[in-house]
């Protein structure tokens, strides 16, 4: 076992601490990963909010990238060594949903039975089953994608979760194709990777949504054809209005609120489809809906989970598709921060003026001056 530095949010809405975890030597099926960056993802602030469950302390952190220090019995997918993206999906193979042939839908994912813990003992609960806001982390071996080392781990561990799960719901749940109308309604991390991902899928027209004028800005560097500000114009008028009165073939809704919603379903095209990649809470619900609508509208409404992603399929080909340049991952790094700058990372959030913080983990330091751009 041996002794690092984490980031854990020891209670509901406490700023989060830098303590010294305890992790063990992988066991079966498990590996040790040396952590080289993380990502600040809204749902590491939601485990410290207490919004997803209260399974305090947590180890923060899951969008993250490593190379792998050492894995435990019967593991041959990955070796020390090995430049790994890690996952939070890695699939069982066995399950009702792998046996029928979408391991995207794995019902019954693995991570690692060994538990990190506190000096005293405390077990910790990773964030998604990872906790990579550490100098090291163990996780199930299944959990480690193997990717080209030579491509930058602030960049490709976004693949993560935040920029898979816009890169997919575009790509994977929404099928966007060659010459199709898309609309991305909420142009933060997740929907800026739906924009890029609709631009390579080779749609015709996409048109960003958001309130922020940066963000906007972000979205057509990103491949927006259009942009919509929704405190200036209603969007539903505004996307039909760009798409010949009809609405767009594809709306991807990455705010995941009920009005949001109801703009996408309504500014769809008939026989069109909605996708939720935005996370709501428990207590949203969406008022009356004419139910003749949902009829008459035909199409899909779905909602897209990861991206829908397999990583042992979908991160080496993007991978692949950022070293050709076909994919500016490097868009989505805002700066570069150290363990100590997460709480400030937060709270960036809220103000909306980064895309992603990163943490970038130093095998002697761990650290890097607070808010360094790229």
């Amino acid at each position: 076992m041996q002794q690092v530095r984490g980031v854990v949010a020891k209670g509901r809405g406490e700023p989060v601490s830098i303590e010294t975890v305890i992790v063990p030597d992988p066991g079966p099926g498990e590996a040790v990963v040396d952590v080289l960056s993380c990502g600040v993802c809204h749902t590491d602030l939601h485990y410290r909010e207490g919004g997803i469950n209260d399974d305090f302390p947590f180890l923060l952190g899951h969008e993250a990238a490593g190379t792998v220090e050492a894995v435990g019995e019967g593991v041959e997918s990955v070796a020390p060594g090995d430049v790994v993206v890690l996952n939070w999906r890695a699939v069982c193979g066995d399950c009702r949903a792998c046996r029928r042939g979408q391991p995207w839908y794995c019902f019954n994912t693995h991570n690692a039975t060994r538990k990190m813990t506190l000096e005293d003992g405390t077990e910790l609960t990773p964030a998604l089953g990872i906790g990579a806001f550490a100098d090291k982390t163990l996780v199930h071996a299944g959990q480690c994608t193997k990717v080209d080392r030579s491509a930058r781990p602030a960049a490709v561990g976004l693949l993560g979760c935040g920029v898979m799960a816009g890169l997919g719901a575009a790509l994977n749940t929404g099928n966007v194709g060659r010459g199709m109308s898309v609309a991305v309604i909420g142009c933060g991390g997740v929907g800026a990777a739906a924009v890029a991902g609709s631009r390579l899928a080779g749609a015709g027209t996409i048109i960003a949504v958001d309130l922020d004028p940066q963000k906007l800005g972000w979205a057509t560097a990103l491949g927006a054809t259009h942009t919509v500000n929704s405190r200036e114009q209603d969007p539903v008028e505004a996307i039909r209005a760009l798409t010949g009165g009809f609405g767009a073939n594809v709306v991807i809704d990455a705010v995941g609120r009920p009005e949001t919603w109801l703009q996408a379903f309504y500014a769809r095209d008939l026989a069109g489809t909605v996708v939720l990649v935005g996370v709501p809470t428990p207590d949203m619900k969406v008022p009356d809906l004419p139910l003749i609508d949902v009829f008459g509208r035909g199409g899909a409404l779905k909602s897209s989970w990861y991206g829908d992603c397999l990583p042992s399929r979908d991160f080496p080909m993007l991978v692949d598709l950022y070293q050709q340049g076909r994919l500016d991952l490097d868009a989505f790094v805002t700066e570069e921060i150290g363990l100590g700058d997460v709480e400030a990372a937060f709270d960036k959030m809220h103000s909306g003026g980064v895309l992603r913080s990163v943490v970038i983990l130093d095998a002697a330091e761990g650290n890097v001056p607070a808010g360094t751009p790229r």
